[in-house]
């Protein structure tokens, strides 16, 4: 099975547990995405002040500031920011009454590589066939 192209991405991945983090940026990386990881919220608005990125996928169960939390002040900062939220409880963030501000897609963890590709291409759709970015 051949696998689609899928458009190149600057990515941040935030998760407080470091072979999750690390196995995220391994997949993405297969894929030839460049991409950033944190292991803490802190850290991942450090790397974002300083980055450009296309997308941001943070975890949501986090010490001293949640992936909502995050979302939001990315949100604050580049309220364009895609931002998708892959968590074990995705369940818990579907219902219309527990929507998060600032999360743009929730993704259950674990997740098949596939539709970790569709979402990327749904939430940083990358360039037009045909156009060129200057």
């Amino acid at each position: 099975m051949t696998a689609r192209p899928v458009s190149k991405r600057h990515i941040l991945v935030v998760d407080d547990e470091p072979l999750v983090c690390e196995t995220v940026t391994m997949l993405l990386q297969m894929d030839g995405h460049r991409v950033a990881c944190a292991n803490s919220a802190p850290q991942a608005l450090a790397l974002f002040e300083s980055g450009n990125f296309d997308l941001v996928i943070t975890d949501f169960f986090m010490p001293a500031m949640t992936g909502g939390d995050l979302a939001a002040a990315i949100k604050t900062r580049a309220p364009g920011q895609p931002v998708l939220l892959l968590t074990a409880y995705a369940e818990r963030f579907r219902s219309p009454h527990r929507a998060l501000t600032g999360i743009d897609l929730v993704m259950d963890k674990p997740f098949a590589l596939e539709v970790l590709r569709d979402a990327i291409s749904t939430l940083a759709p990358g360039p037009k066939p045909g156009v060129h970015p200057v």
